[in-house]
């Protein structure tokens, strides 16, 4: 038995719930000098986790903001600016730094996010990212060497710190789901399975980042409502398989994956499961399930893991989860099942999920807080985390001009009567939203109102 499959709370040690309890800045404490400390099975069991200083004070100076100022998010380097900083945002090192100052010696997890893929999110436009479909080489040398080069240093590589990549969201599912003649495929998504660059891509990043002794890296495999379906939950796996084993890494530089990242689909659902039926219909042939073989991310997550270790990835890795704005608390959550009128009515009574179909993941209107970051809180879980800030948009709802390489996509616009990836549904999103990565505050209140926990 894998020493990740046990009973949730047994990674707890005493100061394993410290993540985003921290009120202060201790000094540094000469980390310099310290001999790199051997990787551990998990890395947020008994570890502090960074409190970004730019995403805290924005929390802030919101109004209730303070209420969760002090919780752990993910850097995102989502440019080869960012490595150094943008806007007054502050740069890797600088993080870094101040992680130090942070862990006062203590093992702290630093959680970056590592996304500037050559043909960037492929699938949906407010994401598109700098670099052009065949731009794989200037992926590497300005962009993953540099943040390989920083996490090398003695400084950083030779101290308590424990760096958490999330390697580039989104990339490897659209290589499963929007290509080869599929209802959802789109031709930027063709040519960047034809071409490669997203393995190479990744493929690269695991082994470059993978090969520092502080370093775990998790995959990003989407979440239960577009990859919990049979004919994408394997081939998902053998696409990561593939990557993992691409320009030169080996899956034993992959510590896990994570799921749900920017994304809003429930943690459990616990009014009804895939195995329920109504007057003799299966629940998987309601609308809102569509034949899905899970209805939440945490089983999702769970299976994931397994199917990744069914196809070669060792039997310890683990998942986190994200869980930044997947509590879809407030008044609209159902207190107990649907009636059993038909299935229709059972799941959509008793769902906490509130969009209007799993295929929407812009701003979502009545989205909550999740989950507070807990590490290992579930069997195969390393931890739940706030990887993508609570706050910052997930894409413009109109088009405006900018100089980081994000379109405008429908999704993220209100009025829009949707696609086939969800279904011809409304897009469910929030208006008046700013550029992905900007600073929204109406959706930072939406997800205060209605987190769940509540605060």
């Amino acid at each position: 038995m894998s020493r990740r499959i046990r009973r949730a709370g047994t990674l707890l040690a005493a100061s394993a719930l410290t993540m985003g309890a921290l009120t202060g800045v201790a000094s540094a404490q000469g980390d310099s000098g310290r001999a790199a400390a051997a990787k551990v099975d998990n890395p947020y069991s008994g570890a502090k986790v960074y409190v970004n200083p730019d995403w805290s004070a924005k929390a802030a100076a919101e109004p209730g903001g303070s209420k969760i100022s002090n919780q752990p998010t993910g850097i995102w380097l989502d440019r080869i600016a960012a490595i150094n900083g943008t806007g007054g945002a502050m740069g890797l090192r600088a993080h870094l730094d101040r992680a130090l100052q942070q862990s006062s010696g203590s093992p702290t997890v630093v959680q970056l996010v590592v996304y500037d893929l050559p043909g960037r999110d492929c699938s949906a436009l407010a994401s598109n990212g700098e670099l052009g479909p065949t731009e794989i080489d200037k992926y590497k040398t300005e962009f993953i060497d540099p943040i390989a080069a920083i996490l090398s240093e003695s400084k950083y590589a030779n101290s308590s710190l424990r760096i958490v990549n999330t390697i580039e969201v989104d990339s490897l599912p659209n290589l499963v789901t929007n290509t080869g003649g599929k209802p959802t495929a789109t031709p930027e998504c063709d040519t960047m399975k034809a071409n490669g660059n997203y393995v190479k891509g990744v493929g690269y990043a695991l082994n470059k980042l993978g090969s520092i002794g502080n370093v775990y890296n998790y995959i990003d495999a989407g979440h239960h409502g577009w990859i919990g379906w049979d004919d994408n939950f394997n081939p998902t796996a053998q696409v990561i398989k593939q990557a993992a084993t691409a320009e030169g890494s080996t899956v034993d530089k992959v510590a896990g994956i994570i799921t749900n990242t920017a994304n809003f689909s429930a943690l459990k659902e616990d009014n009804f499961t895939v195995n329920d039926s109504v007057n003799g219909t299966t629940v998987r042939q309601s609308k809102w399930v569509d034949w899905n073989r899970y209805v939440d991310e945490l089983s999702y997550a769970q299976a994931f893991r397994q199917e990744l270790v069914n196809v070669g990835f060792p039997s310890n890795i683990g998942a986190l989860i994200d869980t930044s704005r997947n509590g879809w608390g407030g008044s609209a959550r159902p207190s107990g099942p649907g009636a059993k009128t038909d299935v229709d009515t059972y799941v959509n009574g008793g769902r906490y999920d509130r969009r209007i179909h799993v295929g929407n993941w812009c701003n979502q209107k009545g989205a909550g807080l999740g989950e507070r970051p807990k590490a290992a809180p579930a069997a195969g879980i390393d931890a739940y985390v706030w990887m993508k800030p609570p706050g910052e948009s997930d894409g413009a709802s109109s088009e405006i001009p900018n100089d980081e390489g994000k379109g405008f996509d429908r999704m993220c616009d209100p009025t829009y009567t949707g696609n086939p990836r969800n279904n011809n549904n409304m897009s469910g999103a929030l208006p008046n939203a700013p550029l992905s990565g900007h600073w929204f505050s109406a959706q930072f209140q939406e997800l205060l109102k209605n987190a769940y926990p509540a605060l």
